[in-house]
């Protein structure tokens, strides 16, 4: 709207020079002044106010339909009187009267345009009708009401012209706020996209790069942007492409650290190669998820066959139980019952772990208190496995620390963790010393730990320790760590090793918090 304020202040300006002009015209015989005194007083405070609402319109622009309408009826007013002074340019004032109309049309409402377009045919009708004598008057009259038209009709035109430009105007704003909003939404969604993506010229200079593909090269600083000296293997392999139309689909490390890529190249547009757009894929990522489906597979599979196998070894192990009661047996045989029964106790072990995978039994949430709860599951293991001289400890605070997770599957994962630290966490010749320790993290995160004293584990071992079926030991699965950080998964938590300053090993569950309530003890 404050282009049209200032059209209408410029306009009124010019009107004023014009005025001006006609009234201190040097030569008097056209246009001759009906009231000489009243054409120059009128001219000159007529340019004045015109000035003065050119020099404000920035700061009235707030307020512009007031100040347009005030200015128009000094705008008629003006007109009417220059009309009665300057009777020989009764024409061109008028006319330049449809211009201040129009232009005040397109800032205020319909009915106020023609409340003042409705002020400009009297005003004009009545000059004609009082100040002319009776020979001219039917004349002027009919001239009068024919520019009486002509400010209904501009009036109503502008503002019909200026509901259009004022839709089409809202619409072009909303368009490109849409448009912006969609370009972000683009932007976001490839910058964060895992996929690596590039967008080469044919200088062989980098225009746009994602977060994925800036690591997959290393990092780059922001100012280089040579796709030849950043990643010399991908710019060969898009030059063949281009060349040749070949794509070499091997995988590739552009940089040292990263993981291996497989390059794919695409153009813009259909034959041009000015700009090519370069996606990298993550082998790591691509053999993810192959794991997953070979899991997913494996574990519908296994449990079939484990089902099948369950029967028949307990009928094993029961046989063997019997046969050890037997007073017949040498000491020979008796080792190999012995035997069989350890080995029919590992197979059960492997079974429950393969069921255990195909299940993923949903968690049933309860809120817990971690202390007590620890307390009640060091007793029910010391109940079932006989210890011997080894240890397991529990330190917890007065301090309730709640959180909630399904008490079944944090046992599971407990007593996993648990085991492996009896098994494993101990210094040559020395019994085992395992403890679980329930406490506040940061921001009050609810923490279970299960810590040994022993040898601690590798770094490059650490790394790899949670990968289903990876392991170091020789009668091992390599699930058990694997089911339990899905399991602390399936609870909102998170399961991770930490190495012990001095040695040893610390496996650190943090668990969702709960807000403490009267009825937390009937959750534990």
């Amino acid at each position: 709207m404050r282009h049209e304020l200032f059209f209408l202040n410029y306009f009124r300006l010019v009107q004023a020079l014009i005025y001006s002009a006609l009234a201190f015209s040097p030569t008097q015989e056209w246009p001759r002044l009906s009231n000489i005194g009243l054409a120059h007083a009128l001219a000159v405070a007529y340019l004045v106010f015109a000035a003065l609402t050119l020099i404000l319109t920035r700061r009235v622009a707030s307020r512009s339909k007031l100040i347009v309408s005030a200015t128009l009826v000094v705008d008629i007013i003006t007109a009417v009187l220059a009309v009665t002074a300057i009777h020989d340019a009764r024409i061109g004032i008028s006319m330049m009267l449809v211009v201040s109309l129009s232009a005040g049309a397109l800032i205020l409402p319909l009915r106020l345009s023609l409340f003042f377009a409705a002020l400009a045919t009297l005003g004009m009708l009545g000059h004609s009708a009082l100040e002319l004598p009776k020979t001219d008057m039917d004349r002027e009259l009919l001239e009068s009401g024919l520019f009486g038209l002509a400010y209904f009709a501009s009036t109503l035109l502008c503002y019909v012209l200026n509901r259009q430009l004022r839709a089409t105007e809202a619409l072009a704003e909303q368009r490109s706020i849409d448009l912006a909003n969609l370009s972000q939404v683009n932007e976001l969604i490839i910058r964060r996209m895992k996929t690596g993506v590039l967008l080469v010229d044919d200088a062989n200079r980098i225009h746009q790069i994602n977060e994925s593909a800036w690591m997959l090269l290393g990092n780059p600083s922001a100012d280089q942007r040579d796709l030849g000296q950043l990643a010399p293997e991908l710019s060969r392999r898009l030059y063949h492409w281009i060349t040749s139309g070949k794509l070499n689909e091997t995988a590739t490390q552009l940089a040292d650290g990263v993981p291996e890529v497989v390059p794919r190249f695409a153009r813009l547009a259909p034959n041009d190669d000015s700009h090519v757009l370069i996606f990298l894929d993550d082998t790591s990522l691509l053999s993810r998820r192959a794991e997953e489906l070979t899991l997913s597979s494996l574990g519908r599979l296994s449990a079939s066959i484990a089902h099948e196998i369950r029967n028949p070894l307990a009928a094993i192990r029961y046989s063997a139980q019997l046969l050890a009661e037997s007073s017949d047996l040498g000491l020979t045989d008796q080792r190999m019952v012995e035997i069989i029964n350890n080995h029919c106790i590992r197979l059960n072990d492997i079974i429950e772990n393969i069921l255990q995978l195909s299940r993923r039994e949903r968690s049933r949430p309860e809120t817990l208190d971690l202390g007590r709860w620890a307390h009640s599951f060091a007793e029910e293991y010391r109940q079932g496995n006989d210890l011997g001289v080894d240890s397991l400890r529990v330190i917890a605070g007065e301090q309730p620390v709640a959180a909630v997770a399904d008490p079944q599957q944090l046992q599971q994962v407990l007593w996993n963790l648990v085991q492996n630290a009896l098994r494993y966490g101990r210094l040559p010749g020395e019994p085992a010393r395992v403890m679980v320790v329930a406490r506040h993290g940061e921001h009050g995160v609810p923490i279970i730990e299960v810590i040994d004293r022993g040898p601690g584990i590798a770094p490059k071992v650490a790394a790899q320790i949670f990968e289903p079926f990876y392991t170091t030991h020789e009668y091992g699965t390599g699930l058990g760590l694997y089911l339990a950080r899905q399991m602390s998964e399936a609870n909102q938590g998170s399961l991770e090793y930490v190495r012990v300053a001095g040695g040893g090993s610390c496996f650190r569950l943090m668990l969702t918090p709960a807000h403490r309530s009267k009825g937390m003890d009937d959750g534990d």
